[in-house]
């Protein structure tokens, strides 16, 4: 994480085909993991601002699968599927976006690293091309959408 990465400020990178987001939170981090994982608390904060979350299941292992839907402002209806590689509880998660392996719109890395009572996230989006990442941070927004649904996490942190 870098030292100027401050409570609650975020920081991104576009890299070639990856985006990078790191943030930290003024929370432990098996709460945060928590946050991440637990079905309980995902429709609280998953999501750019003004998107509800519906979880139609959740199994957080590897192979396991999350499906979602996320339902827009507009009503706009988002499924969504992601497919776990990698679960170190509560050190990273490594999840697959898209309906299989030949499918895979995008990889994330998520790392939740301890700094005290604090915990470091750091967001690594790998895409297929620099062109696709591209697309996605001009056409769909990724860079603010990532950083509401970081601000929708943090409020969630507070409360639990």
């Amino acid at each position: 994480m870098p030292a100027e990465n401050a409570t609650g400020s975020i920081v991104t990178k576009v890299q070639d085909r990856e985006l990078i987001i790191q943030r930290v939170f003024q929370a432990p981090r098996e709460t945060v993991y928590d946050a991440w994982t637990n079905p309980a608390h995902l429709p609280h904060w998953w999501g750019p601002k003004g998107f509800t979350l519906t979880v139609l299941e959740i199994d957080v292992r590897p192979d396991g699968v999350w499906r979602y839907v996320m339902h827009g402002p507009d009503g706009t209806d988002y499924d969504n599927k992601i497919t776990y590689r990698e679960v170190e509880r509560p050190e990273r998660l490594v999840y697959s976006h898209g309906d299989n392996e030949d499918d895979e719109q995008f990889r994330v890395t998520v790392t939740f690293a301890e700094q005290g009572f604090a915990t470091g996230l750091s967001m690594r989006m790998q895409f297929k091309s620099a062109a696709e990442l591209e697309k996605v941070v001009k056409e769909y927004g990724a860079i603010e959408g990532a950083k509401q649904t970081l601000d929708r996490l943090e409020a969630q942190l507070a409360c639990m």
